[in-house]
């Protein structure tokens, strides 16, 4: 059995960062566990917008600031994502990482794609979320004071429109868990980008703006109120 779950113990790390939840939950239990680094995003090379959840750099650049911990962003197509990420995972072992932390809950323990990527590099895997059930990673995540908002949903998969905009709450949760909805949309059902939590040195204030489709998904666009 893999040790995913403590591997970033008392080590360095950098963080693969989307913004959502689960990234989020996954970077503070990391933390309390290691010292990090940095936080690596992909940016879609077509828009500059962060993968499904489709929010600005601004966005990503304002939460990191919030923990302060540089971001490294990179530009990049599904197809050239991997080369994009070993470099930003390259830089950040300059910086001394010896760790690479994901926000995954569902991976494989053998032939996983993360763990090639990070034996590539040097550095070692940690997936502080691995095979965590779900309700129990929602739970924690809200037990600890983090507040998100849906920015993205897939409208196929038991999600409304009227749901952008929404906090993530314990009544939104079971909302979704009454549709059928996997109450961690880790099939992509929606994302989240968290706005404050206790890794936060204040919150964010966020403007909602229009609504645009990026692939599957009606993504909100946000803007940072200073």
């Amino acid at each position: 059995m893999k040790d995913w779950n403590t591997s970033a113990q008392g080590r360095k790390f950098v963080a693969s960062y989307s913004g959502g939840k689960d990234s989020t939950l996954a970077l503070y239990k990391a933390m309390q566990m290691g010292k990090a680094t940095a936080l690596i995003t992909r940016l879609r090379s077509s828009d500059g917008l962060a993968g499904a959840h489709g929010v600005s750099h601004s966005i990503l650049q304002a939460q990191a600031q919030a923990m302060n911990l540089p971001l490294l962003a990179f530009f990049a197509t599904w197809e050239n994502y991997k080369s994009g990420l070993i470099q930003c995972i390259q830089e950040a072992k300059d910086m001394g990482a010896e760790v690479l932390v994901t926000g995954d809950i569902d991976l494989p323990e053998h032939n996983c794609w993360h763990e090639d990527v990070a034996q590539t590099c040097g550095v070692s895997l940690a997936v502080p979320l691995w095979q965590r059930n779900r309700k129990d990673v929602v739970d924690e995540f809200l037990s600890l004071g983090f507040v998100s908002k849906v920015v993205s949903v897939d409208l196929s998969k038991g999600m409304k429109e009227s749901d952008l905009g929404r906090i993530f709450t314990k009544q939104f949760v079971k909302e979704l868990e009454a549709r059928g909805v996997d109450c961690c949309g880790e099939s992509g059902e929606f994302h989240t980008i968290v706005l404050d939590g206790p890794i936060f040195s204040a919150p964010l204030t966020v403007k909602e703006g229009f609504i645009r489709k990026i692939d599957h998904n009606l993504c909100l666009d946000l803007e940072i109120v200073e």
